[in-house]
């Protein structure tokens, strides 16, 4: 099981270059509002010495590293949850 992650705010303050920095992914992150319509959606492996050290100690067949899930979602306005703007859509 994954950690979920949403990354929110308003239109056009950097939230698909953020998702991109962290999955590595290359979805459209344009100069302008409701770029992103659709969410997008990430996984992320993370890397922790201590499973092998922990493999070690309890004589272990595999280790899984834990997984964060990211989400882009549309920029929000204001209204939105009464379905103004695109980002609903």
């Amino acid at each position: 099981m994954a950690l979920r992650c949403g990354i929110v705010g308003l239109p056009n303050v950097g939230k698909s270059t953020i998702f991109n920095a962290l999955t590595t992914s290359s979805v459209p992150a344009e100069n302008y509002p409701f770029c992103t319509i659709e969410p997008y959606m990430g996984i992320v492996s993370l890397p922790d010495p201590r499973l092998k050290e922990l493999k070690k100690i309890f004589n272990s067949e595999k280790t899984t590293p834990a997984n964060v899930e990211f989400t882009d979602i549309a920029g929000l306005v204001r209204g939105a949850n009464k379905g103004e703007g695109l980002g609903n859509q």
